[in-house]
């Protein structure tokens, strides 16, 4: 996002829930705070350090986890109906004369009901806004199981997700490969705006430069109309 808005383009953020279900420490909240308020707080601290330009909260409720009681809540984003959750964000795709739309891979990344939700609502939206490009967010799963193979093989901090779980995307579905190198330090700082979610001793935070540099460096995406391999480094390419 900071590498678009440096490039010139304008970069809107659209969230469908304020993150109410979540865990935080005893005593981190401030007395009567919500975590909800901390949440929005704390997208707007990161938005203006990745240099956002409008931040927009469609209203669901956090669905929690997979498989928890919090994905039954009506008001759930997860239970959602996806048209009408597409013509909500459709909205101000029209509304910005969106060229470009990111959403989450068909998995969420690693299963999350509302990151999976984000990818059928976003392609929906995309078709009734007539948006041209579509981008899914993703990981290199590949990349990702051979570096925590060799951190835990050279007797490094394991920094990888459990070896059983299922991230990302394998190297050979990606089709853009974005290097945002030059924006670690960005990176880091809006990630640290999130402390009610990545805590300062977190495995992100806490992390080498050099691995950080590694795991964070490249940014991954499918573009189901693009491909086959990786062909992309800029997603806003011609615009």
């Amino acid at each position: 996002m900071r590498k678009a808005a440096d490039a010139g383009h304008r970069v809107v953020l659209v969230v469908a829930t304020r993150g109410e279900v979540g865990e935080v420490p005893d005593g981190f909240l401030d007395p009567g705070e919500q975590l909800w308020e901390r949440r929005v707080a704390e997208t707007h601290a990161a938005a203006d350090i990745l240099g956002v330009s409008r931040v927009e909260f469609l209203g669901y409720r956090d669905s929690g986890m997979v498989d928890t009681a919090d994905n039954d809540h009506p008001a759930a984003f997860w239970r959602a109906d996806v048209e009408d959750a597409a013509r909500k964000l459709a909205d101000i795709l029209i509304d910005e004369k969106a060229d470009v739309l990111t959403v989450y891979d068909d998995f969420g990344g690693y299963g999350h009901p509302d990151h999976i939700q984000v990818h059928r609502v976003g392609y929906r939206a995309a078709e009734l806004a007539g948006t041209p490009r579509v981008y899914e967010a993703t990981m290199n799963r590949d990349q990702i199981q051979a570096d925590a193979a060799a951190a835990r093989e050279n007797g490094e901090a394991d920094w990888g997700p459990p070896e059983d779980m299922e991230v990302g995307k394998p190297e050979a579905e990606l089709t853009a490969a974005v290097d945002v190198t030059a924006y670690l330090s960005v990176k880091r700082a809006a990630m640290r705006a999130h402390a009610s979610q990545i805590a300062e001793d977190s495995f992100f935070l806490a992390m080498p430069d050099e691995q950080f540099a590694r795991a964070f460096g490249t940014e991954w995406f499918i573009r189901r109309d693009g491909g086959p391999g990786i062909t992309e480094t800029d997603l806003m390419a011609g615009l």
